[in-house]
């Protein structure tokens, strides 16, 4: 394995499957949430964790919902524009989820998608999208708009700016906030 590949790789920190190693592709706008953060934030949503349906619509290297799915997740759908990017999240998933009704991946627009007649509401959902297309707020609205959101749901966000509760949807209230270098995050849950 060369450094580049070795450099493109995380662990799973918690959960069934701790320690397992998981790699994502040499694709520039992949920005994997670090370690330190992604135990912060399960750390936070561990008591929501058990069974819930996980949403990851700007998947980069997926590592979110692997965590979740580690941690007692019950699905989680996936999606990303990036061919690239879903091959490699198919291969990985299948060397490690047995049970391959645990998750579904969707190569696409995550925008369309949403926008698309679906029936599934979602418990938790993380919101990491390219920085550099604002495409926050937008999302943030359509889960609403399009009732893509259980009661009581929790929206994980990671920002290049901070995110202050005025400018989330009505009902959302901003439970923990951080800041990592530069990026902003965020845990929300719906009222």
């Amino acid at each position: 394995m060369n450094s580049r590949v070795s450099n493109r790789s995380l662990r799973i920190i918690g959960g069934k499957y701790r320690g397992r190693k998981v790699t994502f592709p040499d694709v520039a706008s992949i920005r994997p949430t670090p370690n330190r953060v992604r135990e912060t934030l399960f750390n936070w949503l561990s008591p929501h964790l058990a069974g819930a349906r996980c949403f990851e619509p700007f998947a980069g290297s997926g590592i979110l919902s692997m965590e979740a799915l580690s941690r007692g997740a019950a699905r989680v759908l996936i999606i990303d524009q990036s061919k690239q990017v879903i091959e490699h999240i198919r291969t990985q998933m299948a060397d490690f989820v047995s049970d391959e009704t645990d998750y579904a991946l969707h190569l696409g627009d995550a925008l369309a998608w949403m926008r698309s007649a679906n029936t599934e509401l979602f418990d938790i959902v993380f919101l990491d999208p390219p920085f550099t297309e604002k495409l926050l707020n937008t999302t943030c609205h359509l889960l609403i708009e399009q009732h893509l959101l259980a009661e009581s749901a929790w929206i994980y966000i990671e920002s290049d700016t901070a995110i202050s509760e005025e400018s989330l949807p009505t009902h959302w209230v901003v439970h923990r906030k951080k800041k990592a270098g530069s990026v902003h995050s965020c845990l929300c849950m719906t009222t």
